[in-house]
């Protein structure tokens, strides 16, 4: 099993165990020093969620595929503008937005150093609970411009003024009251993935939250200013991708060429 299937496996049995008011040894420093050095002495290196990162290339084949006005596509549009423009949100939080979530801003200019440059529609997307929060916590993230107007245009189509923003749609074009689980998410990407003819088993749709910070890397975008939207909480593991980009394109690796 991988290191963090054995983790989160220890981790119920030890609430399981405070649950039935017995002692618990699962905090023992004997068993957190072996399950280290296992990991440590383990050949089985840290697979990524996606193989692949849907940086913005990607994602504009992916947005060619729903480009109709199809009700089908018009969701899958917003959907995917909403997850990767929001800080690559993870397919949790996108599946779990309400129409509660979102809170109209004032327009903002498309560069903000330029005085006549044209405004932009813009949202704020207020996030209840993420992976790395509580309901308390009041963490929100903005959209600027197309992912605001596409997916303005998904609510006015399917006439949602409540409840869930993302729902399944049947093959015969009803939309379902209940909103689509995080699995769907996966499914929808991996499903554009394959219309725009590229491996769907390369991507899955945490390939949109890696390929936000990627895409930002690559665009000179600051990590401090990439996490406030990503909302990531370990630089380490946001730092991964700028390190990856700077690499690319940096002139280390280009002394012979």
């Amino acid at each position: 099993h991988a290191p963090g299937t054995v983790r989160r496996r220890l981790t119920s049995w030890s609430i399981l165990t405070r649950w039935r008011g017995l002692t618990s040894a699962f905090g023992a420093p004997s068993l957190k020093s072996g399950l280290r050095l296992a990991v440590r002495a383990s050949a089985r290196p840290r697979q990524r969620k996606s193989r692949k990162a849907v940086t913005g290339d990607v994602l504009a084949k992916l947005l060619e595929t729903c480009a109709s006005d199809r009700l089908v596509d018009v969701r899958d549009r917003a959907l995917l503008l909403t997850a990767f423009a929001s800080g690559g949100r993870r397919r949790s939080e996108v599946a779990g937005l309400h129409v509660g979530d979102l809170v109209d801003e004032e327009p903002v200019r498309a560069d903000p150093a330029e005085k006549n440059s044209p405004s932009l529609p813009c949202l704020s997307l207020h996030l209840c609970r993420t992976k790395t929060t509580t309901s308390d916590d009041s963490e929100h993230v903005l959209l600027i411009g197309r992912p605001v107007s596409a997916l303005k245009h998904w609510l006015a189509e399917a006439a949602i003024k409540e409840g869930p923003i993302f729902r399944r749609i049947d093959q015969w074009g009803n939309i379902d009251r209940r909103a689509l689980t995080p699995q769907s998410v996966n499914l929808i990407l991996k499903r554009r993935c394959k219309q725009a003819g590229l491996d769907a088993a390369l991507f899955s749709a945490h390939g949109l939250r890696s390929g936000y910070l990627t895409e930002a890397a690559n665009r000179g975008v600051s990590l401090p200013e990439a996490m406030q939207q990503s909302l990531h909480k370990s630089v380490t593991q946001a730092a991964s991708y700028y390190n990856n980009a700077e690499q690319k394109n940096g002139r280390a690796a280009r002394l012979i060429v």
